[in-house]
């Protein structure tokens, strides 16, 4: 999953930290950072694991696979970003508004927790809004391009954005059918963690 979902499937201020580090950090390095943030991290590679396993993310993987191969999994995240931002049964855009500052105002107060690389990439994310403009075109089209321009070995210019375009209604309609099984996943998840905390 991307930036959004990651951030929507928290449970304290402590697990939006966790969530946003996990990719920036080594998994040994995650006992050194307090129990809400090691939760948040644990959470994420969960939603993770279980995004990877999940037979519709499979099938949705193979509208972007014939053009990018082994990063389709990345191109099918930012899309569900996209449904999540314009899910009003989750959050109205007044509320995925409120939402998208409060992450950023959470991320900026532990700022002592961030590593440098990550801070960087905050300071943009911020900017930008990156979490509150998944909702539109133009905002997955951005993403996409950052997935394409940071990706090795694959060409800028493939026209991804062109492809999510075209199968939107599929994609709309992979994400109906995955996203409430992430949820119940995170919230199971979530439970868990809190009874080891007791």
């Amino acid at each position: 999953m991307n930036y959004l979902a990651h951030s929507f499937l928290t449970f304290s201020d402590g697990q939006i930290v966790g969530q946003f580090l996990a990719d920036f950090i080594r998994n040994k390095d995650r006992f050194s950072f307090p129990k809400d943030i090691q939760d948040g991290i644990t959470l994420h590679r969960e939603i993770d694991t279980f995004t990877d396993a999940h037979p519709v993310i499979h099938e949705a993987k193979k509208i972007f696979s014939p053009l990018v191969r082994l990063y389709a999994g990345a191109f099918v995240d930012v899309s569900m970003d996209y449904f999540i931002a314009n899910d009003t049964a989750l959050h109205n855009s007044p509320e995925w508004k409120k939402h998208s500052l409060h992450v950023y105002k959470v991320l900026n107060e532990h700022n002592e927790w961030l590593p440098e690389n990550f801070r960087r990439m905050l300071s943009r994310m911020e900017q930008d809004d990156w979490l509150y403009h998944y909702r539109n075109d133009q905002g997955i089209k951005f993403s996409m391009q950052n997935v394409l321009n940071k990706a090795k070995y694959l060409d800028k210019t493939i026209p991804v954005f062109e492809l999510f375009l075209k199968h939107k209604a599929l994609l709309q309609q992979y994400y109906n059918d995955f996203f409430p099984d992430l949820k119940a996943h995170a919230e199971g998840i979530n439970a868990l963690l809190q009874l080891e905390s007791r």
